[in-house]
Order: structure tokens, then sequence, then C-alpha cells
């Protein structure tokens, strides 16, 4: 049923609707970014405008933002996900064409004043398509095999553009972010396990195919993958960063050494510091109860979401609670087993805490889709 379909007296209206909000949400995000600002006054030596205070700016016009969709009839946004994804999409095609160049990779686009990552974009759009495409589906045929093909190819587009800038880090949030919702749709488990079962057989060839005449991928290739399971094989080259970043987490203990004392930040041991490896600063820093605290933030936070979107009873805004909960919970994983080394490093920084215009601008936008989910909800 359709929130049009709703009587005007269940919707809340002007001043009401912030009696509505998920404040708890508001409170979480805001404690995790206020780490954040602490943190990135750590790294840079005590100055509050390298990168704390830009950040502050962007967190404010961010949470401006999140109020403002917000407030914003749910059904709207349903209305324009598909707009949202094809502007998303076309902005991913343009980084290929005019896109700037920073880090070995071709993410950015200068749009005046603004330098805008069309990535991240798009995962806040796919979502929003996903939960949209099965809001209009039949519950029946969500498992049938063309109904399950079109928003394979939905993920896999966009999926395939990000490779190539490359960012294997954003491509793996795409996929697992939208296979979230298509699970929370009530696709079929076979499909995922055929998937599973389709990727393992793939590791397996690739690892057998080592030494051959088939061998499927290049020896540098081959060598990325030696130092993720051994970093030490390579202590000053491929290893360094995973390596440093272990050196800093061991060396926090439980209460940590200290604000602004952390020797692999303050001396520059640790890469980006500002950036992907942020954890390991904080880490060092607060030690395991720092760690602990930040990682319950964003259990919380999450926590909110799931609990959001199982009370709600319209499916639209229920899928799309649960796909930008998923989107999140999957964002901070990845960035924290990639710190620790058991994932490899595929350059995924920290919500809300790592330096980033566009991530925590976007990011708090697509809590305001939470946010309008939860106050217009059926009631």
């Amino acid at each position: 049923m359709s929130y049009l379909d709703y009587s005007l007296g269940t919707i809340p209206t002007g001043w009401r609707k912030l009696l509505h909000v998920l404040w708890p949400l508001v409170f979480l995000l805001s404690a995790v970014c206020a780490i954040g600002f602490l943190m990135l006054y750590s790294v840079a030596g005590g100055r509050l405008d390298t990168w704390a205070e830009p950040q502050m700016m962007r967190f404010a016009a961010g949470m401006v933002g999140m109020f403002i969709v917000g407030f914003v009839p749910i059904w709207v946004w349903r209305n324009s996900s598909v707009v949202a994804y094809a502007v998303s999409l076309v902005l991913l095609m343009a980084v290929d064409l005019v896109g700037e160049i920073g880090m070995g990779a071709q993410r950015w686009l200068e749009i005046g004043p603004l330098r805008l990552q069309p990535s991240e974009l798009m995962k806040v759009s796919l979502v929003l398509l996903l939960a949209a495409y099965y809001d209009w589906l039949d519950v029946k045929r969500v498992s049938r095999p063309l109904w399950v093909l079109i928003p394979a190819l939905l993920i896999l587009l966009p999926t395939a553009l990000v490779m190539k800038q490359p960012d294997l880090g954003t491509a793996i949030l795409l996929l697992a972010g939208g296979g979230a919702v298509m699970f929370a749709a009530g696709v079929s488990l076979w499909y995922f396990a055929t998937v599973i079962a389709l990727v393992g057989g793939l590791v397996f060839a690739v690892v057998e195919s080592r030494g051959t005449p088939w061998q499927l991928l290049q020896d540098y290739q081959f060598r990325r993958i030696d130092i993720f399971l051994d970093p030490g094989a390579d202590p000053l080259g491929s290893g360094y960063n995973i390596m440093q970043a272990q050196i800093a987490l061991g060396s926090g203990g439980w209460g940590g050494k200290g604000f602004m004392q952390g020797t692999q930040a303050r001396l520059n041991f640790l890469p980006e510091k500002h950036t992907d490896f942020i954890f390991t600063t904080l880490a060092e820093e607060f030690g395991f109860v720092g760690a602990a605290s930040l990682l319950t933030l964003y259990a919380l936070i999450v926590a909110f979401c799931f609990q959001s979107a199982m009370r709600n009873r319209d499916r639209f805004g229920s899928l799309l609670t649960y796909g930008i909960g998923s989107t999140f919970f999957l964002f901070f994983a990845v960035n924290m087993g990639m710190v620790t080394g058991l994932m490899p490093v595929v350059g995924v920084p920290l919500p809300l805490v790592s330096y980033g215009g566009t991530a925590m601008i976007i990011l708090l936008t697509a809590f305001g889709l939470v946010q309008s989910a939860h106050i217009h909800r059926p009631r």
C-alpha cells in the first residue's frame, strides 16, 4: 500500500515530525563524528584547520541535509529512485571520461568548487532503487529467474564501472549492499548459495592455476596475495602498510598511550593516517577500550536501523532502512578488517571518522532517508 493511500491524519506534519525523529540515531551519529574530529585533530599534530575543522563544516552540512531529507515524505524518495540511480550511473560514466586521478585511481569529478566521488552516491542510489523495485514487484515473483536477473544487472553495472576506476573496496560494498536488499526482500537462498559456490570455485581455480600455462592471474597479483597472507615477507615494501597498522594496534594495549601520544601516527609511520588507517590511531591512543567503544557505537547505529526496519509496515521504507543499515555495517566492517589484516587493503575509509567530504555528507544524507522512512511510517 502506498503512503498516498493513508489518511493525512496518520502522517505527521510540520513541527509534529520532530516528535517522530529517530533521535537516538541522531545522537549516535553525532558521537561517532565527534570521535572523528578528535582523531583528525590528533593526527594533524594538534591543528584544527588541517582536517578537523573542514570535517566539522561538512558534518554541519550533512546534519542539515539529513533533517531536510528526513522531513520529505518517503513516497517522494521512492518516486525519485530511478532518477537518482540514473544520475549516479551517468556520473560514474563521466568519471571514466573526465574524472580526476588521485592515488593511482580515477574516482573523482571536479564540478566547479565541488569535488565529488560518484561511487559514494551510487551506494545510496542503488539501495534506493532496489527497495523501490521490490516494493513494486509482487512478492510471489521475487525468486523467479527473470525478476532476479533485473536487480542483479542493476547491481553489476555500477560495480563494473567502479572496478574500472579501480576501486575494489567500493565495488565490494555495492555487491554486498545490493545483495543485502535482495536477501531482505525474500530472494531464495539457493541464488546466494550458487553465487557463493561459484566464488569459491573461482578462488580454487585461481590458486590451482599458479605456475601453469593457464595461470589466471599475473605474477605480481599472486605476489599481492602472498603479502596479504604474510606481510612480513616484504616489511619495507608491499607489507609495510599493514605491518605498521598492526604495530599501532598492538602497542595501544588495553588503555592506550594517551591522546596525541601515539608514536606510529605522530612519527608518520602509519600510512593514510587521516583516512583509511585512522582506526589504528584510535586504537594506539585509546587502546582496546577506545576501539571497543567506537565499535559499540557503530553496532548501536546498525541496531536502531534494523529495529526501525522491522517495525515499519511499509515494504519500501523497511527495505530502504535495512539496506542503508547493512551498507553502513559493511562499510566499517571492511575498514576494520582491512587495517587489522583480516582482509586485503582495498581502500575503504572508516565511515564518519575518516577525513572525506563526499562520504560524510552523502552518508548523513542516507541516514536522512532512514529518518524519512521512520517519520512517515504507517501508524
